[in-house]
């Protein structure tokens, strides 16, 4: 488990294919202190594994899977990352939960400078709309944000100035891919919903049958 807060960047350092994945080398711009073989560290918001460490990088397996769902197979040596690790339970919890399971991948839209601010706006698939709501959180690349305002297959975030220094959206242009973890409480909320109405515990909208989420439904399980 993570909090989206990145502690800094990394560098690629070597990708080198295995039978179906990749192996990566990633050099931290930082010092990771006590590192242990097998302890989780996100790359770019994916939940990777360090099975070994040398000198001053690390290394990481990634999976078809983690692949074929994530940006990671587009990144090359000399390609900059987001780094955090795990959350312990002792730590603050700055940004929100982040689980380090990418859900999809989002394209990186318009940039409008305001001040010293940047707005992005993104575009993903539309199925996805209802697990984004103004001023909720969102992980983009591993980095914790709150959405500033979201439309039918898009949204948008205010990136500050530190951001933008210590992460990737300093290097991000329009056009780019990014990883993108949506907030999981309300995936679980709709799952705890969705199955209690698959049971029979809950019946039908009136007139229309719907088996979808509306204001209605969650005010009778106690959520509005």
């Amino acid at each position: 488990m993570f909090t989206g807060i990145v502690l800094g960047m990394g560098t690629i350092k070597q990708a080198t294919p295995t039978a179906h994945g990749l192996r990566f080398a990633i050099q931290p711009d930082f010092t990771l202190e006590d590192p242990v073989e097998g302890e989780s560290i996100a790359v770019n918001g994916v939940c990777l594994t360090a099975t070994g460490f040398r000198a001053d990088t690390f290394l990481a397996d990634v999976s078809p899977e983690t692949l074929s769902r994530t940006t990671l197979g587009t990144l090359r040596p000399g390609s900059r990352v987001n780094l955090e690790r795990a959350l312990r339970l002792s730590d603050r919890l700055g940004g929100h939960l982040v689980s380090g399971h990418v859900d999809t991948v989002a394209t990186v839209g318009s940039r409008q400078p305001m001040g010293e601010f940047t707005v992005w706006e993104f575009s993903l698939n539309p199925a996805l709309d209802r697990y984004i709501i103004e001023k909720g959180s969102i992980a983009i690349d591993g980095i914790s944000l709150t959405v500033n305002s979201c439309s039918p297959g898009r949204f948008s975030v205010a990136i500050i100035p530190h951001t933008a220094s210590l992460t990737t959206m300093g290097l991000r242009k329009p056009g780019d891919k990014v990883n993108i973890e949506l907030d999981i409480i309300g995936k679980y909320i709709e799952k705890l919903l969705l199955s209690q109405r698959g049971s029979g515990r809950q019946e039908k909208d009136d007139n229309t049958g719907s088996q979808g989420i509306d204001q209605g439904l969650l005010a009778r399980f106690g959520f509005l």
